[in-house]
C-alpha cells in the first residue's frame, strides 16, 4: 500500500526543489528527510530525483507522481472541506481542461454557465496542452475538455468531441500600431507585423490559407501556443492579432485598441470532448446550451 507520509515528504520536496528547504517546512532534518525520500523510491522501484548543481529535479517518473499527488492531496482537501461543511448544501467538482489554444475569454464564456446552475458547483480549470488533457479525461481526472478542434483520430483514447459552435475572426490593433498601416483592410496586413497561433492551434493553418488568398505578406513578429500569450504582446504594441468575432469587443474594451476588419472566411471552431457519447453531466450539458446561442450570434 502506499505510503501518504511518503507521498507528503516527496511532493514537499519537488515543490522546493531542495531538501534542506522542505526539511525546514516539515521540521525534519535533512538527513531523515533524504532517507524516506530513498525509502519511497525503492518502494516504488524508480527514481523520482536528479541532482543538477544543488537543485533536485524531477525525472519523468517524480513528474508523472507530483502530478497524482497533487490530484490526490487536493481531493483529500475537499474530503475534509466536504465532512466539516457536511451542513450546507453539497458541492460537487467540475474539472474541466481547457487546451492552451482556447482564448481565455472564450472559455469563460462558455463556463460561465456552469455557476449558475440551481445545484451548485465547484468549477475546477486545468489548462494544458489538448493531448495532455486528452489522457486526463481518458482516466476519468477531468469532467470535460474544451478545444479549438476534435480530438485527433490519431489518439488511441477513447471520447467523443461535442461541437459548440463557430464564429469568424476579427484582427485587432492599439492604434500606435494600426495608425503604422497603409490601405484597407486586408490590404493593410500587407507588411504589417502580425501575431500567429502556434502549430498546436486549430486557427493556423486556415489563416495563412486565407493570408495567402488575400496575396498580402504579413511580417509574422511570433507565434504563440498561449491565446491569452499572444494577446498580451498584442496589448503591447507587438503586432496585429487574430481574436474571435464573438469576444473582439471585449478584448478591445479591455486594451482600448480597435478592429482593422474582420472575415467569416476563417471559422474559430469549439469542441467539449468528453468520455460520453451522449451528454449527461448538468454543467456540461449547460455550457453545451449556452455555447449555441452565444457563439451564433457572432457566426
Amino acid at each position: 500500500m502506499l505510503n501518504y507520509k511518503h507521498l507528503h515528504y516527496f511532493r514537499t520536496v519537488a515543490k522546493t526543489g531542495a531538501i534542506n528547504r522542505a526539511a525546514e517546512k516539515l521540521h525534519l532534518t535533512p538527513q531523515t528527510l533524504s532517507g524516506q525520500i530513498s525509502a519511497f523510491e525503492a518502494r516504488l522501484g524508480v527514481a523520482l530525483f536528479r541532482r543538477t548543481g544543488r537543485r533536485l529535479e524531477l525525472t519523468d517518473a517524480g513528474r508523472t507522481a507530483l502530478g497524482y499527488a497533487d490530484e490526490i492531496f487536493h481531493v483529500g482537501a475537499e474530503l475534509e472541506e466536504a465532512l466539516q461543511n457536511r451542513a450546507a448544501a453539497p458541492v460537487h467538482p467540475f474539472r474541466v481542461g481547457i487546451a492552451d489554444a482556447v482564448p481565455k475569454a472564450i472559455a469563460y464564456q462558455l463556463l460561465a454557465p456552469a455557476l449558475t446552475l440551481a445545484e451548485p458547483v465547484k468549477l475546477v480549470c486545468r489548462e494544458d496542452r489538448l493531448e495532455t488533457l486528452a489522457a486526463a479525461l481518458s482516466i476519468h481526472r477531468l469532467d470535460m475538455v474544451l478545444a479549438d478542434r476534435p480530438l485527433p483520430s490519431s489518439m488511441d483514447i477513447k471520447g467523443y468531441s461535442h461541437p459548440l459552435g463557430e464564429c469568424g475572426v476579427a484582427f485587432l490593433a492599439i492604434p500606435a500600431v494600426a495608425r503604422g498601416l497603409i490601405g484597407e483592410f486586408p490590404a493593410c496586413l500587407d507588411g504589417a507585423p502580425l501575431l500567429i497561433p502556434g502549430e498546436d492551434s486549430a486557427l493556423r493553418a486556415p489563416l495563412l490559407r486565407w493570408l495567402e488568398k488575400q496575396a498580402v505578406a504579413p511580417r509574422f513578429v511570433g507565434e504563440f501556443d498561449d491565446s491569452a500569450l499572444m494577446s498580451a504582446f498584442g496589448q503591447a504594441g507587438a503586432g496585429v492579432f487574430p481574436a474571435p468575432l464573438t469576444v473582439a469587443p471585449a478584448v478591445m474594451q479591455q486594451f482600448g485598441g480597435m478592429e482593422l476588419g474582420r472575415t467569416h472566411e476563417i471559422r474559430e471552431r469549439f469542441f467539449a470532448i468528453s468520455v460520453e457519447r451522449r451528454l449527461t453531466h448538468p454543467a456540461v450539458i449547460a455550457v453545451s446550451e449556452a455555447a449555441r446561442s452565444s457563439l451564433s450570434a457572432a457566426s
